[in-house]
């Protein structure tokens, strides 16, 4: 069988299985995507549809290239046996691998897509702009106010920081470096906050007097 693979008309597909065992042994010793960023994002649009429907962005590249080694090597093989019960010998690799290609590609697309069902996806942390009102800003840099905003620090649902531009809601207020404001609105590329002082003092005494 190991003499059958290694025929110089297998060499294609004696190499992409190699390829593909070489591939799967630095995974097992966890060398893997943390050593080769391979599983760089790809946009997939309707100009792409070849390769959304190679399974392109369904599931991470190097899983994808694995299987494509995986299935062109296997078809190239078990073409050649056909060849050789059939015709006596196997075919030119000139004339297997393109074939084998061409019955690998979709097989590739239908294993792509059935992993994706099966396989954790990556999940975002981003957040919109307009999800951080409700939470409390610090000023960082500056002293904001009504008209002239300054940095202030604001983590979001996650717990990641994100810097942002606030100004007191009121005309006569100024807010300092590490004070505290309520973001309540955004005015284009600014937050509108309440300043964590009297105004928000009372609006908490109010908040719980009407919980109770």
């Amino acid at each position: 069988m190991f003499d059958f693979i290694l025929a110089p008309e297998n060499l294609p597909f004696a190499v992409a299985l190699a390829l593909m065992l070489m591939i799967g042994v630095v995974e097992a010793l966890g060398l893997g995507l943390g050593a080769v960023d391979l599983d760089a994002g790809v946009d997939v649009n309707g100009d792409f549809d070849m390769l959304a429907w190679l399974g392109v962005g369904k599931v991470p590249l190097l899983i994808l290239i694995v299987v494509l080694l995986g299935l062109f090597g296997l078809s190239g093989i078990i073409l050649q046996q056909i060849a050789a019960a059939v015709a006596g010998g196997p075919l030119s690799a000139w004339l297997a691998a393109p074939a084998a290609l061409i019955a690998a590609l979709p097989l590739t697309g239908g294993a792509a897509r059935a992993l994706a069902r099966v396989l954790p996806q990556d999940e975002t942390t981003a957040v919109s702009l307009e999800s951080l009102i409700g939470k409390r800003a610090t000023v960082t840099v500056g002293t904001a106010r009504r008209g002239s905003p300054a940095q202030a620090r604001v983590r979001d649902v996650h717990g990641q920081s994100h810097y942002v531009m606030v100004e007191p809601s009121a005309d006569h207020q100024s807010v300092s470096a590490g004070q505290t404001m309520l973001l309540v609105r955004r005015e284009d590329s600014v937050f509108i906050g309440l300043y964590e002082g009297e105004e928000l003092a009372a609006l908490d005494e109010r908040t719980a007097l009407g919980s109770n």
